[in-house]
């Protein structure tokens, strides 16, 4: 994530909920890393689950402190909607 990103923080969470235009929501763990803010725990299963493939565009609005909006967009630029499937229970985000 950008360096600007940390600005938004007294401290930058460990953990965040990712949400979706579709309502499901995910727990993803951050983590610094050389200097920069990464998702780690939780994204690659995110990104496998929702199909983000190599050419896709992936945007993060914040709506909280530790809340994440995603907005998936295809390889020509339109907006992925993808339902909740099976999420793995480690990492859905309970309500």
């Amino acid at each position: 994530m950008p360096l600007d990103f940390t600005k938004h923080f007294v401290a930058v969470p460990t953990k965040f909920k990712l949400g979706n235009n579709t309502g499901c929501s995910w727990k993803v763990m951050m983590k610094l890393m050389n200097g920069r803010v990464t998702l780690d725990q939780g994204w690659a299963t995110y990104a496998a689950v929702h199909q983000i493939k190599i050419g896709y565009m992936v945007t993060f609005k914040l709506l909280t402190p530790d809340t994440l909006k995603v907005i998936i967009f295809d390889d020509d630029g339109i907006k992925v909607v993808n339902k909740c499937g099976k999420h793995d229970e480690a990492f859905a985000a309970k309500e």
